[in-house]
């Protein structure tokens, strides 16, 4: 007996589904097995006194959270993290949105140019840290200081001096991740639509006028887009952290994802470590969540 037109369609879509199921299988296998359950383990552990070395596990209720209140290091950590993020990340938008709208204009060498701000994208993050680790070395040792000697400057010991500890690891982190922000701000510059550009110009407007009153509301949702992921980028920081500072001098660079590290692997301390973990995933949600509140603000264009 023959199948039916409307059995035969419902088997092809049914065949379509699996197969679509099929694709996203692994992904999706993926995504349980390494995100969602270590997250969902993470708050487990983190209403528990858990040591790494011996194995031992407590509930513990909110006593980590609690204890997380009268813990110096921890406080430290996190206003450390807040000026970190906040060295980084306005740095970072300001000259990779400058880059952009000047090689937007297509200007001389700026195939050249948009090569070399990409590489550090590109390479390593422990090479990068490694590499500035020794361009910063204290005295003449290394060539940023043995460059200022030359001028007559005598350089400062740049990662373990507690007042250019931090300067010295925002520049680097800035450094490393600016060409991928700039392609991004590229994207978004050449997509302007150009007749309002041009009227704008007709009506005069040029310079600093027509940036904050035409390019700049154009190019809202994209610097909004890019803040988003670049201020959970600094919030996460870890290898510029333990390859140039180990958090020195004296926790003068210690962030809150290296102080995870610091509780989980050196004090073996994991119950204590997910609940630092914890207070860094609010965090990270909170601030998206207002960012992304903003979209409607402004993702239209009002001249």
């Amino acid at each position: 007996m023959k199948d039916t037109p409307k059995l035969t369609l419902h088997r092809m879509h049914r065949q379509e589904a699996l197969a679509g199921w099929g694709f996203i299988a692994p992904q999706m296998a993926g995504f349980f097995i390494f995100v969602l359950a270590p997250l969902v383990m993470v708050f487990v552990y983190s209403f528990q006194s858990k040591n790494l070395l011996f194995g031992g596990t407590a509930f513990y209720g909110v006593g980590n959270f609690r204890d997380l209140l009268a813990d110096p290091l921890f406080a430290k950590s996190l206003v450390n993290t807040l000026v970190f993020s906040a060295g980084v990340v306005p740095l970072n938008l300001l000259l990779a949105l400058a880059l952009a709208l000047y090689l937007g204009k297509g200007a001389y060498g700026t195939r050249f140019v948009r090569s070399i701000i990409f590489l550090p994208v590109v390479t390593s993050g422990v090479a990068w840290a490694i590499v500035w680790k020794y361009l910063l070395q204290g005295g003449t040792a290394g060539p940023v200081n043995w460059f200022l000697d030359q001028l007559g400057i005598a350089g400062p010991n740049w990662l373990f001096e507690k007042g250019w500890a931090m300067g010295s690891v925002v520049v680097s982190r800035v450094l490393k991740n600016l060409g991928m922000n700039v392609l991004i701000f590229m994207g978004a510059v050449l997509n302007m639509p150009p007749d309002v550009l041009e009227a704008a110009r007709l009506d005069g407007s040029k310079g600093l006028h027509l940036f904050w009153r035409i390019k700049l509301p154009l190019l809202m949702p994209t610097v909004l887009m890019v803040s988003i992921v670049t201020i959970i980028g600094s919030m996460r920081v870890f290898d510029t952290i333990k390859l140039m500072t180990d958090g020195g001098p004296e926790g003068s660079t210690m962030v809150l994802v290296y102080y995870i590290y610091h509780q989980a692997f050196k004090m073996f301390n994991t119950g204590y470590a997910s609940s630092i973990a914890v207070v860094l995933f609010i965090i990270v949600l909170v601030l998206t969540i207002a960012q992304w509140s903003l979209r409607k603000k402004v993702s239209y264009y009002e001249a």
